[in-house]
């Protein structure tokens, strides 16, 4: 089965090949980072508009990439929510468009299952079950996996997701947006032992975050040593205390439920010390860490794909008629 994956829940426009036998085939990205830049984060109604313009020239170079045509497509995954109503409705609107004129199935996907099913795209692949990070700009949970569609929260951000606390501290260190390759760039040059920062909820009993407090502190930190030459060490004590906090939260979950894998997912999974932290931690416990390729980490077509096979293989294609959610809990999803 070919399916055409179409991410646009934000402010990225992802467009996949995904093929059930030969694996992914093509995918495309367009960043509207350039765009947003200037204000600092996302404009809604300027991200929907660029999906428009973005999504057909996509669509048309994954499949010249392959020399194919539409009509060699069985199917196509949308990201149904969460997301900006506005862009998923871009994103939706296309696919289902396209699914009526091509006379095959479109399936819905939820942005998070994408994600969390994006390191079965890597090699080697982990197994069933597992416990996910999923550390993103919007979100920031650990998952037990059981089964795609059988999903269980362990826990879950209390305020600011992780990669909003990276854009905030940005912002704070004038490093302008998107904070978090910015952050962690000037943290390479900085002192992570010259400034002390609290590692919330580390100590808590329980496996939820939280990241409001780490940037108020952050911020008077700022404050007290306004002066350049301080940037770094800031950034360098503030990335080393996001890798401690997500690294051993997990490991917490892992002793929870006795697995021996653990499937790091979303934006800030990028990040090089928290990638070099989770594999020396879980080389401890005897167990795997697995991570999507650096490229699928972001938001992208390729998960979508890659999901929506999974569900339209068991024939969870819905109506012609379509909705988006812009609010949508995982744990909603039928089990595929």
């Amino acid at each position: 089965m070919l399916v055409l994956g179409i991410e646009s829940s934000c402010d990225e426009t992802g467009v996949a090949l995904y093929d059930t036998d030969r694996g992914l085939l093509a995918h495309r990205l367009h960043s509207q980072v350039a765009m947003h830049r200037d204000y600092g984060g996302v404009v809604p109604e300027l991200a929907s508009r660029d999906h428009i313009r973005r999504l057909l020239p996509l669509v048309r170079e994954v499949l010249g990439e392959r020399s194919l045509t539409l009509q060699a497509i069985d199917g196509i995954a949308y990201t149904q929510g969460p997301g900006l109503a506005g862009a998923l409705l871009v994103g939706a609107g296309f696919a289902r468009s396209l699914a009526y004129v091509l006379k095959i199935p479109a399936v819905g996907v939820h942005h998070l299952e994408g994600h969390l099913l994006s390191p079965l795209l890597a090699d080697p692949r982990p197994e069933f079950p597992f416990v996910a990070l999923l550390v993103s700009g919007g979100h920031t949970q650990l998952m037990h996996v059981a089964q795609v569609g059988a999903y269980e929260t362990l826990g879950d951000t209390l305020d600011d997701a992780a990669g909003e606390a990276f854009d905030k501290t940005a912002q704070l260190l004038r490093l302008g947006y998107p904070g978090g390759p910015a952050v962690s760039r000037l943290a390479e040059s900085g002192d992570p032992a010259r400034f002390k920062l609290p590692r919330p909820m580390l100590n808590s009993g329980d496996l939820n975050f939280s990241f409001s407090g780490l940037k108020t502190a952050v911020l008077t930190l700022r404050n007290r040593h306004p002066e350049d030459a301080a940037r770094a060490d800031i950034a360098a004590a503030f990335q080393g205390v996001m890798a401690e906090v997500l690294t051993e939260k997990s490991l917490q979950a892992m002793r929870q439920t006795g697995s021996r894998r653990l499937v790091v997912a979303g934006g800030v999974g990028a990040n090089r010390q928290l990638r070099q932290r989770l594999v020396a931690e879980t080389a401890k416990l005897g167990a795997q860490v697995y991570f999507p390729p650096l490229d699928l980490c972001t938001d992208n077509g390729a998960m979508i794909a890659f999901a929506g096979a999974m569900r339209l293989q068991q024939a969870q294609s819905g109506a012609r008629a379509f909705s988006v959610k812009p609010r949508w809990d995982l744990q909603e999803l039928p089990r595929a």
